[in-house]
């Protein structure tokens, strides 16, 4: 039989925290959903009175970059209270309870919260050789996993390797290294990435929280609110890949001047991420803004992909609009086509562009035709 759970303000209250802080937490939690600030009123009356929510934490073949990455959000309030608002049961990594004693945390949550815990699941589950490469407490990770997620009100795999298998499942992957939603036959949140960003981790369990159920999923059973758009479409770099000015060369003239990475292997033209939008470390930066172009680790399969400062063959040549779902399968029907044009009309476009910037690096006075000669 359930216990009754206090509410999120109930234990904010009893840990110290103000009114104040309990609002401030309250929109952040209006704007992760959707809502926007004006909906904070609403949200503070929801977790006024609701119960937090049980959560278990799994962790199979992992590097706990996920944890990592979720315990550093950016926000102030949401890193202090985030662990808070859910009621974190069970986790190998956080919890000080050890041995017999966490196991009867992950048996108690189970047994006494059947479909109202959420499931979060850290790394990869191995199959290979009966399971015997993850056990803990004498039981595979196949084994846990299944029945921790036979009664959950939610699953969300976190990372790469939860959501895909990353490079565990990279080949000839002799774990035989396996993706959550592969195993557990229900629906499964993935937020890949490797880590993904801690304020999009934040997001989607407020989201939870919130509603009850996960937001919109596109077609990879991604949150389409982070997912929806390819890094190469919201790259500030972008402007430089229509005019055909990149980077050559690590610490080239084009590196200095902040030239579109894609010659460099940069994987933003095919990846679906919130990098340069949401960005890390307390919003200040993202890979490509330092320097170093996408590895497309949000991605099902990047491992394997090929080396990773190897650029693509090519590129479809699709709106800021287009998402993973209207996009779709056939990206490969036309692609030669598509992108020949492309490269023809934006060249053209931006030739002025283009021969001024020739100019600036061919010695002084020579033009384009005389420095060929």
């Amino acid at each position: 039989m359930s216990v009754p759970r206090e509410s999120l303000w109930e234990t904010m209250k009893g840990k110290g925290y103000s009114r104040r802080e309990f609002m401030e937490f309250c929109g952040f939690a209006a704007v992760a959903a959707g809502l926007g600030t004006q909906a904070t009123a609403a949200v503070a009356a929801t977790f006024e009175k609701k119960g937090r929510p049980p959560v278990v934490w799994l962790h199979f073949q992992e590097c706990t970059c996920c944890s990592e990455s979720f315990i550093r959000g950016s926000h102030p309030v949401v890193a202090d209270v985030l662990l808070d608002a859910i009621s974190l049961d069970y986790t190998q990594t956080l919890q000080a309870a050890s041995g017999a004693a966490a196991e009867k945390c992950l048996h108690d949550t189970m047994k006494n919260y059947p479909g109202k815990y959420i499931l979060l699941v850290e790394g990869s589950v191995p199959t290979g050789a009966g399971g015997a490469y993850c056990c803990i407490n004498g039981e595979s990770a196949e084994e846990i996993l299944k029945k921790a997620a036979k009664d959950a009100a939610a699953i969300i795999a976190w990372g790469n390797c939860a959501s895909y298998g990353c490079v565990q499942a990279a080949k000839p992957n002799p774990t035989n290294a396996t993706a959550i939603s592969k195993l557990v036959g229900k629906p499964v949140i993935n937020v890949p990435g490797c880590p993904p960003i801690a304020d999009v981790m934040a997001a989607v369990v407020t989201h939870i929280l919130m509603f009850g159920r996960g937001p919109e999923l596109d077609a990879q059973g991604r949150p389409k609110e982070f997912y929806g758009r390819r890094v190469h479409d919201t790259c500030y770099r972008r402007p430089y890949y229509d005019a055909g000015l990149f980077v050559d060369a690590w610490d080239d003239e084009g590196a200095r001047k902040g030239y579109c990475l894609f010659r460099m292997g940069c994987r933003g033209p095919v990846t679906y991420n919130a990098c340069s939008v949401t960005k890390w470390n307390g919003s200040v930066s993202y890979p490509i803004q330092s320097g170093h172009g996408c590895i497309g680790c949000s991605e099902n399969g990047f491992w394997d992909n090929g080396p990773f400062y190897r650029h693509l063959p090519h590129t479809p040549g699709f709106g800021i609009e287009s998402t993973a779902d209207t996009i779709g399968l056939g990206l490969g029907i036309g692609v030669a086509v598509g992108v020949a044009a492309h490269a023809v009309t934006t060249n053209i476009r931006k030739r002025p562009l283009i021969a001024e910037t020739v100019k600036e690096s061919s010695p002084a006075g020579q033009t384009e035709d005389e420095g060929a000669k």
